[in-house]
């Protein structure tokens, strides 16, 4: 059994709306264990046996059968979210700027995209690929943000945002120790 930690894309937006409670009960459905949610926006830690791929495929069908809707699942192991967590991919610095975001891609990048990925970035966006995810410094907020997300998700694949801390606070509280 592993532990993991499933970043669900597009939960609670628009009329889609699911409590906590209710999504921690398609998982036990769906027969993963030790399951808990942190915060509204589907982050979900649980244990489960089998490998990545057949986890996240057993979750994306389970979830589109009980929701009624395509969910985007980004699995990750306990060991990435706590590399995540402890990431500092950006010198130390000065700038004010608004909250760190982990962009969690859905695989790897295929082969060095570092090239592509710095064409978006920009002083008001600081862009970084570590370790198959990419990490997003925005100079404000997100909504005032002019990074062209569509145009790295054509580059580098699906992905589901979430702050730093927020990535850092599930990691502590589901992964620690």
């Amino acid at each position: 059994m592993a532990r993991y930690a499933a970043f669900l894309r597009g939960m609670n937006l628009g009329k889609r709306r699911i409590k906590n409670e209710e999504l921690i009960a398609c998982f036990v459905d769906l027969g993963f264990a030790e399951v808990g949610a942190f915060l509204a926006s589907g982050n979900i830690a649980f244990t489960a046996g089998g490998r990545r791929a057949t986890v996240t495929k057993q979750l994306e069908r389970g979830l589109k059968e009980a929701l009624d809707y395509e969910v985007p699942t980004f699995l990750r192991t306990a060991a990435e979210v706590q590399a995540l967590a402890q990431a500092e991919p950006f010198a130390a610095s000065s700038a004010k700027r608004g909250k760190l975001q982990v962009c969690l891609l859905k695989a790897p990048p295929k082969g060095d995209v570092s090239r592509e990925v710095a064409a978006f970035a920009s002083d008001a966006d600081w862009l970084r690929l570590v370790d198959g995810d990419l990490f997003w410094w925005p100079e404000g907020g997100l909504s005032t943000s002019e990074l062209d997300l569509r145009g790295l998700e054509r580059l580098l694949g699906p992905m589901t945002i979430r702050t730093h801390n927020t990535v850092a606070r599930m990691a502590k509280r589901f992964f620690a120790g």
